[in-house]
């Protein structure tokens, strides 16, 4: 995750390496960003960092604090949650709903499905209400998550998305929040996100996500429109590769109609599969390298990163990748699995930095006896 986040955040696109790197299509958006979420790689951008209203797409926090809550065991699935009068006159405020009222005690189950799939701002207050106590702690619990992620261009200032001065966010931060909720609670993304269609009180409503009709790896995430945000959608894909299923992210922003917000995202998404590829240098648990340890019980240890390593290449490049390693020398036991003693430098064949990796060591080393450090020392002077 800190890979993603300082992909993310240093504005690393991964295209800036590449001399001949592929150009993205024309996208009809106010701004846009793709992510490549297996490899952490943003592959196209544009104005990704300015301010914007970000609707609807707010409720990717909302629903990153509920996912949070319910992880810790703070609330269940099946826990009935108040609907108070602040959340029932939502309906007021010219926004989507889910047609909950003071009279029911649905469940938090029920509300996730009203606030994600039908995007009800009567569902994000009851939910807000019940994980915070108040909506204004809870969006204070939103900014502090927001900082914590580093998040520079993102303030909230409710928890649907409705227009208010002072609330906004910009594709970028949009994207490190969708990716958290992607990696952080991929059992939540999986039954949520993909929803179609949800009925709740005899009232069935559609998805807006048209994508999710249309294109068979699309299995989330979110839409949003306001007045000043105009048509938004952040929009996942993951599709079957050679070396195993890949993941995209598109965020687009400010089209002129749901319409123009589903085909820019499905222009973006099929562009960056067609002329992108997700190489894999290392699978997960796989020494990169094998190294001399000192003063350990046993004379070399496996270094590996702590997951798959892949790096997104113009389609056909891979092949022009280069590695490096940088580690600590010399390696004096004891070391604890999962220790980082290095990091993995991946570059172009120019030599510009593409991806660094943190090293760590696969299996823990216990310290040697006292004649075996004492031996190693020796050797270690002399070396």
């Amino acid at each position: 995750m800190k890979r993603l986040l300082t992909f993310l955040l240093a504005c690393a696109s991964v295209f800036n390496a590449f001399a001949q790197a592929p150009q993205p299509p024309e996208v009809a958006a106010k701004g846009y960003l793709l992510l490549d979420v297996t490899s952490d790689q943003v592959l196209a951008e544009r104005q990704a960092d300015a301010q914007v209203d970000p609707a609807s797409l707010t409720k990717l926090m909302t629903a990153w604090l509920v996912f949070d809550a319910l992880k810790a065991k703070k609330i269940t699935l099946d826990q009935t949650m108040r609907v108070s009068l602040r959340a029932w006159v939502e309906r007021e405020g010219g926004g989507s709903l889910m047609f909950i009222d003071p009279k029911m005690t649905p469940k938090v189950d029920e509300l996730l499905r009203g606030m994600i799939a039908v995007s009800g701002n009567d569902a994000a207050v009851a939910l807000a209400e019940g994980v915070g106590g108040t909506l204004e702690v809870f969006v204070d619990m939103m900014n502090r998550q927001a900082k914590a992620w580093g998040l520079k261009n993102t303030q909230f200032k409710n928890v649907t998305g409705l227009t208010q001065a002072g609330h906004y966010s910009s594709a970028r931060d949009l994207a490190v929040i969708a990716a958290h909720v992607l990696r952080d609670f991929p059992e939540y993304y999986a039954s949520y996100y993909s929803l179609r269609q949800y009925t709740f009180n005899n009232i069935k409503q559609d998805n807006r996500n048209m994508l999710l009709g249309r294109d068979p790896s699309v299995d989330g995430m979110k839409t949003g429109y306001t007045e000043a945000a105009g048509y938004c959608l952040i929009a996942s894909a993951a599709r079957e590769m050679p070396n195993g299923k890949r993941r995209l992210l598109s965020v687009v922003l400010g089209t002129a109609s749901r319409e123009a917000r589903a085909s820019e995202s499905q222009k973006l998404l099929n562009w960056g599969y067609s002329a992108w590829d997700a190489v894999r240098l290392f699978e997960a648990g796989k020494p990169a390298a094998t190294v001399a340890v000192w003063k350990g019980q046993q004379p070399t240890v496996g270094l590996g990163a702590a997951g798959a390593v892949y790096v997104t290449v113009p389609k056909g490049d891979g092949d022009k990748l280069t590695t490096t390693i940088e580690r600590t020398d010399p390696l004096v036991a004891p070391l604890a699995q999962g220790q980082r003693v290095g990091t993995l430098k991946v570059a172009t064949p120019a030599g510009t930095a593409v991806a660094a990796v943190p090293l760590v060591v696969l299996q823990a080393v216990p310290q040697a006896g006292l004649f075996g450090r004492a031996w190693d020392s020796i050797r270690l002077w002399i070396k």
